[in-house]
């Protein structure tokens, strides 16, 4: 088959643009022909949040060849996108889709492909997002309806895409694993990579940081928990960080809090994750979350609040545990019942989850998919 893959690729960075590096080995590996597509423009400066779009030297970026041909803020690019894509004559056009500014230059692209016959699926990281805007359904529910089919990585997800496009074809999916990372690194070096104290239990806030994540509660919980636990956050906040700051200052417990509040490159994610006993996903609304795929790569169970998609993702599977609420006493409760048995349990179902869900196992199902459609 030829696959056209529309998406973010190098030199952009992110967890979208490591999804997309990935997938399209796998399905390169699979035999097919698969071309990356990428963007002139992703997003205009005053829309993006944090301090670059684009692949540093920290990163361990793969470098896919891509052709750059879409600038989403100018609607003359849809048009030469699009045709630039059916010159090369896909069989399928697989595209990916996280926020309704996209919808308007992705649907163009894939109306105008499927009208040429080719099939388009998109893999849908949010349909509704957390800050809802006014134009957030109609964008979406008008880009949804044009793609033969689409994936979804949760249950929550894809309930939002139903209640736009209840008849729309799709197949739900686990997120693999992101394994370009490395492996894990020895626990006390890693601890001294980070400056923190390698004989405490270390709980990781690690990603982005947004309003809707629950940063907040889980600086709450701290003084709830015993003085042998200790808080790593890390990574760049996307809007002021200062509310944080003040409230980690304010705190009985901020001398067990260290904090990275900066973008933290590829080569820097094995040392926190080496150093954690637990992944905390505070979050107050979720769909999914990328992170619980890292935190699985490197065997660290997670503690997550039951929101979203994660009570599917985390829960279901059994690599971690859930909170009884969303509050900061739900989640001091929830870690300081982790206990040894939890711990062997989790890691046992990790081991099982990292074997049921890679990267080869889902190009495969997207391809098995591709066929199912019209």
């Amino acid at each position: 088959m030829r696959i056209a893959y529309l998406s973010t690729f190098y030199p952009f960075r992110g967890g979208i643009a490591q999804f997309n590096a990935d997938l399209y080995e796998a399905l390169a590996a699979q035999g097919h022909e698969v071309k990356a597509f990428t963007f002139t423009v992703q997003y205009p400066s005053f829309l993006f949040p944090g301090k670059t779009q684009y692949v540093t030297e920290q990163d361990k970026a793969k470098v896919i060849d891509s052709q750059a041909v879409l600038n989403t803020a100018n609607p003359f690019s849809y048009l030469s996108a699009a045709r630039k894509i059916a010159a090369w004559k896909p069989d399928i056009l697989v595209m990916k889709y996280w926020m309704s500014y996209l919808a308007p230059s992705l649907g163009t692209v894939a109306r105008i492909l499927r009208k040429r016959g080719v099939k388009v699926i998109t893999i849908l990281d949010n349909v509704i997002p957390h800050e809802q805007k006014f134009f957030d359904k109609p964008f979406s529910r008008w880009f949804l309806n044009q793609n033969s089919g689409c994936i979804a990585m949760s249950d929550s997800v894809l309930a939002d895409m139903l209640s736009l496009t209840p008849d729309k074809p799709h197949l739900l999916v686990n997120h693999p694993l992101y394994d370009h990372f490395g492996e894990r690194i020895g626990r006390a070096e890693a601890a001294a990579k980070l400056g923190i104290d390698p004989d405490r239990r270390t709980l990781l806030f690690f990603g982005l940081i947004r309003d809707y994540k629950g940063l907040d509660l889980l600086i709450d919980a701290m003084p709830l928990l015993p003085e042998d636990c200790q808080l790593v956050i890390a990574g760049e906040s996307y809007g002021s960080f200062e509310k944080y700051e003040a409230q980690i200052a304010d705190s009985p417990s901020r001398e067990r809090i260290k904090v990275f509040n900066r973008y933290i490159g590829d080569e820097e994610v094995p040392a926190f994750f080496s150093a954690a006993d637990l992944c905390v996903l505070p979050y107050k609304s979720a769909t999914q979350s990328g992170i619980t795929a890292i935190s699985t790569h490197f065997g660290v169970p997670v503690v997550a609040t039951p929101v979203g998609g994660l009570p599917q993702s985390v829960g279901e599977t059994g690599i971690g545990v859930m909170t009884e609420g969303v509050s900061a006493e739900a989640i001091a409760k929830a870690v300081s019942g982790f206990d040894s048995a939890r711990e062997t349990s989790c890691k046992a179902a990790i081991a099982s989850f990292k074997a049921d869900n890679t990267w080869d196992r889902f190009a495969a199902r997207l391809m098995d998919f591709s066929a199912s459609l019209h």
